[in-house]
């Protein structure tokens, strides 16, 4: 079983891991950039970089294996962030990391915007795969070399509902929709993530779910079904009574119980995630 990666702030006791993974993973993505690593960009990244960035590792069995810069991140949701720089250890790309961290400023920001250099194809590929497009182009002032603007929205936001019986997901469809959603919905204006599931299973199932009995389980991030392939940001909560008689309302059109197949034939794609996630908890059958 894989260790779980934990994001956190950069500390300053961080400093010689951090601009290791960084030296190396710099030299691997950039080869084409004379002194890449070390020199006076190593010195700008302790000394400008580590210290004025609003800075984020992330820490896999007490090991640094991912940096992430932000700047100009503003306050409150979906103010928008750009990524100074994101790097993973050779040793631990591919491993999913680097999305953790773009997610993780996200989930704190919105929208985001960031920077790669044309030659980094490795880097293209994985910011288009995360919904990144291209906006603009530029001259690296300091290398020479050209650098591709890109940008990816804020992800939706919305909050569901885990409710297996007998191994099965609930699962809900909206009139004129043929696909089935978790239980939930989008947060409105002041709410909660608890208050707006809470509300939301009231509105669509006829169920009385008060906020203290819904824990957080996972968050979930995906494309969006049906959005242009924007982003998703889905809060999964567990909790509530466990013996339900759903009553529909105005808006949705049935609900159903899928196990792992019918999700994936019937299902919105974020629910191939969560079933896999309940199935590694033992709490849906394989």
């Amino acid at each position: 079983m894989s260790s779980q990666t934990i994001i956190r702030r950069y500390r300053p006791a961080d400093q010689d891991a951090v601009t290791d993974l960084w030296s190396r993973a710099a030299r691997q993505a950039h080869p084409f950039i004379e002194g890449e690593g070390g020199g006076e960009r190593a010195r700008l990244l302790r000394e400008v970089y580590l210290a004025e960035a609003e800075n984020w590792v992330a820490e896999r069995d007490g090991t640094v294996i991912g940096l992430l810069g932000l700047l100009g991140g503003g306050t409150g949701d979906d103010a928008g962030a750009k990524v100074g720089g994101l790097f993973v250890a050779p040793e631990a790309q591919g491993g999913g990391t680097g999305r953790e961290l773009l997610e993780h400023a996200a989930a704190r920001y919105g929208a985001l915007s960031l920077e790669v250099f044309e030659e980094n194809a490795r880097a293209r590929r994985f910011s288009a795969h995360l919904g990144f497009t291209e906006r603009g182009r530029r001259t690296d002032e300091q290398t020479g070399h050209p650098l591709i603007a890109l940008e990816r929205q804020a992800p939706l936001r919305s909050v569901s509902w885990l409710h297996v019986r007998d191994g099965r997901l609930l699962s809900v469809r909206t009139r004129g929709n043929d696909t089935f959603y978790l239980p939930g919905g989008k947060y409105e204006p002041g709410e909660t993530a608890r208050e707006a599931l809470s509300r939301e299973l009231s509105e669509e199932l006829g169920l009385h779910v008060p906020v203290a009995e819904l824990t957080e389980a996972f968050v979930i991030h995906a494309v969006a079904h049906g959005k242009n392939g924007r982003r998703l940001h889905m809060t999964c909560f567990t909790g509530g009574p466990q013996d339900i008689a759903p009553v529909p309302g105005r808006e949705i059109a049935e609900y159903a119980w899928f196990d792992r197949e019918g999700a994936r034939t019937r299902c919105a794609p974020a629910h191939g995630q969560v079933v896999e996630r309940l199935i590694a908890q033992g709490l849906m059958r394989d």
